[in-house]
C-alpha cells in the first residue's frame, strides 16, 4: 500500500512539474537577466543610464513575477525528491530508527540505571 502512495505522489508531481517546466525555465532566465540587469543599474553613474537600466530592471521584475506559478513546479520537484528518497525504504530500516529511538526502549534503560 505505501508503494501505491509513493507512485501515486509521484505520478501527480511528474505531471506538475512537467506542466510547470516552461515557467520554470522562464522564471530562472528572468531572474538570471534581472540580476546583471541590477548589477548594471548600479555601476551606471549618470541619470539617464540608472532610469533607462530602471526601467528594464521594472520590465524584467514583471517577467519574473508572470513566472510565480513555477513555485508550485519546483515544490513537485521536491516531492519527486522526496518520493525517490523513501521508495526503497523497507520496513527494516523503520524499525531500526525506532530501536534507536532512546524512548522506545524505556524500561530497559530504567533498569539499566537503577542498577548502578
Amino acid at each position: 500500500m505505501k508503494k501505491f502512495g509513493l507512485i501515486l505522489a509521484g505520478g501527480i508531481a511528474a505531471v506538475v512539474l512537467l506542466a510547470n517546466l516552461g515557467s520554470i525555465v522562464g522564471l530562472v532566465i528572468s531572474v538570471a537577466v534581472l540580476y546583471l540587469v541590477f548589477k548594471q543599474f548600479i555601476k551606471s553613474n549618470s541619470g539617464w543610464e540608472k532610469a533607462a537600466w530602471g526601467i528594464v530592471g521594472v520590465v524584467l521584475l514583471s517577467i519574473s513575477i508572470a513566472n510565480i506559478p513555477a513555485v508550485i513546479g519546483i515544490a513537485a520537484a521536491y516531492v519527486l525528491y522526496l518520493v525517490y528518497k523513501h521508495w526503497n525504504e523497507t520496513k527494516s530500516t523503520i524499525v531500526e530508527k525506532k530501536q534507536q529511538d532512546p524512548f522506545a526502549n524505556f524500561e530497559k534503560q530504567w533498569s539499566d540505571i537503577t542498577k548502578n
